[in-house]
Formats: structure tokens, sequence, C-alpha cells
């Protein structure tokens, strides 16, 4: 494959990842209800498609420093607008707001991401960034947070509940409502993994996945000098 034949076929595998990104999103926002309870396992696999796809089309993107300058002076002014022109009066308003929370944690992240590969970041890193993140948003810390820094004087969030009924999240993918106890197991777990996925060496991703490291451009082999030349 020539040099050119990969650079098209990296700038198709971002462009179409980014549509179905959009897609996705657009899917998920329009053909579901604005709620947090998350009823089973597979809508909140569904919930999370825009974000992996979305991951996965900013690793992708191969460009040059010049065309990731000028990008980064469009896409970085127009997240921060995301965020202050829709995100904050809706939430100002009380639209919604535990709705629009769930959704700004992941718009967040992403932000942060393109920010990171349009500075010069590698590929590989910006899955690391996003994936560890996210890891971290559904694990539980903001719920433990909510307990722990706020002033509750309501019996029912002080001392900790014993059982943590509210947290969809969890009980989705454990099957249960989560005990206290398993509660911070599951939490503890899931900041392990973050930090596994930030921290293990880039050759254990490649095997677990079956990739083979990429190889090393060939070099061209030195022109013999000539005696008296």
């Amino acid at each position: 494959m020539t040099v050119e034949q990969s650079g098209l076929r990296t700038h198709r595998t971002f462009v179409v990842l980014t549509v179905a990104a959009f897609a996705a999103a657009a899917a998920v926002y329009f053909g579901f209800p604005h709620e947090k309870e998350i009823p089973n396992v597979w809508v909140l696999l569904v919930k999370l498609l825009p974000f992996v796809l979305a991951v996965e089309a900013i690793a992708a993107m191969n460009l040059s420093a010049a065309v990731r300058r000028g990008i980064a002076l469009a896409a970085v002014p127009v997240c921060f607008l995301v965020y202050f022109t829709y995100f904050v009066p809706k939430i100002f308003f009380g639209e919604g707001v535990y709705y629009l929370v769930l959704m700004l944690t992941p718009f967040l992240i992403l932000a942060f991401v393109l920010a990171f590969r349009l500075g010069g970041g590698s590929g590989g890193t910006a899955r690391r960034l996003g994936y560890a993140c996210i890891l971290l948003q559904l694990s539980g810390l903001e719920d433990l947070a909510y307990l722990t820094i706020n002033p509750h004087t309501d019996p029912k969030w002080t001392p900790i509940p014993e059982v943590w009924s509210w947290a969809d999240h969890m009980t989705v993918r454990v099957g249960h409502e989560l005990t206290k106890n398993e509660a911070f197991v599951f939490i503890g777990v899931h900041v392990v993994l973050a930090v596994l996925v930030l921290t293990l060496p880039d050759r254990f991703w490649r095997r677990l996945v079956g990739r083979r490291a990429p190889a090393a451009p060939e070099r061209a082999e030195p022109e013999p000098v000539k005696a008296g030349g």
C-alpha cells in the first residue's frame, strides 16, 4: 500500500466514524426518553455507542500540524459555546438537570480528548484518555462524592445508605441493587481499570486485540563511497 493510499484510508475511516458518531448521538438524543433511569444494560450500551465512535474518530484523525491548528481554532471555541450556550442555560433553567449532566460529562471528556489530539497527541493516548475517563464516569465516584462532600441532614442520605438503590448505572451491570460495601468494591475496580488503561504499555493492548506492532519504515541503504570520489 502506498503512502497516498494509506492516507486516504485513514481519512475515510475518520470521516465514516465521525458521521456514525453524530448519527448515533442523534438517534440516542431523539430516540430515548430524557430520564435518569436505565432499564437494562443494553440501553446503557446503546447510549455509550456515540461516545465510543467519537473517541475512535478522534483517534483516527491523521492531519498535518497546520490543518490541526486551523481546526483547533474553530473546534475548541465551538465546544466551549456548546457548553456555554446550550448546557449552562438549560441547567440554570432547571430543565432535566440530571439528564443534562449525564450528557455534559461525556461531551467534556470528548472536548478534552479532541483538544489533546489537535495539539499533536497520539491516537493511542487519545483512546486511553477517553476510555479511562468514561470508566471513571461510570465508576460511581460521583455517587460517593455526592454522599460525602455535601452537608446532608436528611436521614435518607446520612450516614451512607446501606443499599444504593438509585444507582441505575451500577444496578444494570451487576444485576441487583448494590450494598454499600459492594458499591465501594465496584468503584475501586473501575478506578483500577482506568489506571491500567492509562499505564499499561501499548504492546499489551495490541496483544489483547490481536494487532501487530506497526512496521518500522524501511531505510534506504547508504550509497557506497567510491575511492577517490
